[in-house]
């Protein structure tokens, strides 16, 4: 039986790896002046550029990557330290147009969700527990639409391919281009609606153990 990758199962619409182009956030690149990363319009114009220039329809990447997109934004750093500083990115994002639809890629069931409307966070945000092959884990979709959320309700049950919701504007989705953080969460602990997706240095080892590369815990699955 022919394995399907884990992002052909979230955009269904879309084919990888043909429509997808690996995007470097990093603060190594040069390219991401300050202007772009402070203007969501500026940075959704270079992504697209890029996205267009190799004939690809969404970029994607970020797992672990050490970014400057978290500087302006005060939820990042509350303890200010070199060390400290919130900036490596725990999920993969995927950065297309607004309103591009989304699907679970496993049955599971909603643990929760909430709009995290503060500047630089997710936005309306999606959290699905899932059990298969006697592993626990729980999947976080962020930066979706208003709409997303309508109708929810904790425990309904949500099936493999079935739409959970749509890519937000920057107005609702955190004040960034439009884009899906999408994560893995081994613990959720007491979270509801909302789970860290950026670390600091000295917490990596923590979370990079409680939230493992996406594309690879999902084809061990």
């Amino acid at each position: 039986m022919e394995t399907v990758h884990p992002y052909n199962l979230l955009f269904k619409q879309l084919h990888y790896p043909k429509d997808f182009l690996s995007i470097d956030l990093s603060v190594e690149n040069s390219e991401l002046t300050i202007d772009k990363l402070t203007d969501p319009i500026k940075m959704e114009n270079w992504i697209n550029q890029n996205i267009k220039k190799q004939n690809k329809l969404v970029a994607y990447g970020g797992y672990l990557e050490k970014r400057k997109l978290y500087d302006h934004n005060t939820i990042f750093s509350e303890l200010i330290n070199e060390n400290n500083q919130r900036n490596i990115h725990l999920g993969i994002d995927f950065w297309t147009a607004e309103n591009t639809p989304v699907f679970a890629p496993f049955d599971g069931t909603i643990h929760s969700f909430n709009n995290n409307s503060a500047p630089g966070d997710y936005g309306p945000t999606i959290i699905l527990y899932h059990e298969t092959l006697n592993t626990i884990f729980y999947t976080l979709y962020g930066h979706l639409t208003l709409s997303s959320l309508e109708n929810l309700k904790v425990g309904d049950k949500i099936y493999k391919g079935e739409k959970i919701g749509r890519l937000g504007k920057s107005t609702v989705n955190g004040g960034y281009a439009p884009h899906l953080h999408f994560q893995i969460i081994k613990d959720i602990q007491n979270y509801r609606g909302d789970y860290p997706g950026v670390c600091s240095e000295v917490m990596l080892n923590e979370y990079k153990n409680n939230c493992p590369n996406p594309t690879l815990f999902l084809k061990d699955i």
